[in-house]
Order: structure tokens, then sequence, then C-alpha cells
């Protein structure tokens, strides 16, 4: 099952509203709750930042049995270094971003702690696409 969300931009008080919308859907079928606050958690930042740096964007989660898959595209002004974004604690959000409890350079951290696999593309001045893959547990087994 595919569900697609448009992240606007610059709109902070939307901002969520494509996780929050997932994390319902998520609920409703029944999935494990740590795949769904993993899940949750990992699109909310990737969210934010869209948001925040790209002005908006993109959001398409895709379930199946096995796994959850979120794919978020944006044609912001790409990551130029991406291990550096990596790093917990760093931030290109401006002050007034900061001042609104956002930025603090936990995004993309986060976004792999939630994550089985994380991927991050990038090309400066064509935009970003992150790929969050978080397996289901088999039955039996939790997250």
């Amino acid at each position: 099952m595919k569900y697609l969300y448009t992240v606007r931009g610059d709109d902070f008080a939307r901002a969520g509203k494509a996780s929050t919308e997932f994390k319902h859907v998520l609920s409703q079928l029944g999935i494990d709750p740590a795949v769904i606050k993993h899940s949750s958690v990992a699109m909310y930042e990737a969210e934010i930042n869209m948001v925040i740096h790209a002005g908006g964007g993109v959001a398409e989660a895709d379930l199946s049995p096995e796994r959850v898959l979120i794919t978020m595209r944006d044609r912001g002004p790409g990551i130029p270094d991406i291990d550096l974004a990596m790093t917990e604690g760093y931030s290109t959000a401006p002050e007034w971003i900061r001042e609104l409890g956002f930025g603090a350079g936990m995004g993309l951290p986060n976004m792999r702690r939630n994550a089985d696999e994380l991927k991050v593309e990038s090309v400066v001045g064509e935009g970003t696409t992150v790929t969050i893959l978080i397996r289901l547990p088999t039955a039996g087994e939790g997250k």
C-alpha cells in the first residue's frame, strides 16, 4: 500500500502533518507499536528538514508485510556534505528557526537511529532524497 503526502515548505503550523497522518494509518492497520514509533520519528525528522531547508517536498510511504519504506524528495538547495550533516548537533538552520525550537542538528542522526537502513542522496542546487527502511517483525519477534 502506498501513501503520498505533500509537505509544504515554511509552514510550521502544518509541519509534521504527513508523519502524523501516516502514524494514524499504521495504528489503524495494527502495525507493531515499535515500528510505528520508529517510522513516525524518522519521517517527522525528514519532514521537518524539508520544511526548514527545502521549501517542502513530497513524502511517499510504502507499506508491505515485510517493511515500511519512506521516501522523502525535495527540490531544495541540497546537502553539500552529507557526512557532516549526519553529525549530531551540526545544523545550518538560521537562528530564527532555532528560536522556534527546530534546527538542533538532530534530524539526520535521529533518522539513522530509527531506521534499519537510511540512504541520503543529494545534489547541491537540485535537491535531496532520503530513503528510510524499517523492517516489520515476523510473527513471534519484536522490533
